[in-house]
């Protein structure tokens, strides 16, 4: 039976193909096999991707999104190299709606996984991809409070 990190793990890697665009697109920027990337894809298959894959499908979507599961797994965190000035643009206020929007999501997901009193691989699948989805609005929201505190912004008119 696989144990969370691997479940982790397999979250992220569907999430980065996800992101490049699916598993036809992913395979052609890893040159690997529709069929290896589909297996990636899937929670049942307990292949993991390869390093350098990883690290060609991150660099395509400019997100490690396998390595910092990789580096939390490991209790570590990684940090981003991000232009002051891309930060200012910012909005805290869309960052705070899209946290708003996933919870919702991510509640109403739960309540009908649960509803039966019966939380089946699917459902808990859902639940994880969710979840991702909010983890990812929360980043960015972070990301727009720590702008915020560091450049006074203001959410309503222009002055500071």
């Amino acid at each position: 039976m696989p144990t969370a990190w691997f479940y982790r793990l397999k979250a992220a890697q569907r999430d980065l193909i996800t992101r490049c665009g699916g598993i036809k697109r992913s395979a052609e920027i890893a040159s690997l096999s529709q069929s290896q990337m589909g297996r990636f894809n899937n929670d049942g298959d307990p292949e993991l991707m390869p390093l350098p894959a990883v690290l060609m499908l991150e660099h395509e979507c400019a997100s490690p999104l396998v390595t910092a599961i990789m580096a939390e797994l490991n209790g570590r965190r990684l940090a981003d190299n991000v232009d002051a000035g891309e930060i200012a643009n910012a909005s805290i206020m869309a960052s705070h709606a899209e946290v708003v929007v996933q919870a919702g999501e991510l509640m109403a997901k739960g309540a009908m996984a649960f509803a039966d009193g019966r939380l089946t691989s699917s459902e808990a699948a859902g639940i994880d991809r969710q979840a991702a989805s909010l983890e990812r609005a929360i980043s960015d929201l972070r990301l727009a409070a720590a702008n915020a505190r560091a450049h006074g912004l203001t959410v309503v008119g222009g002055a500071k």
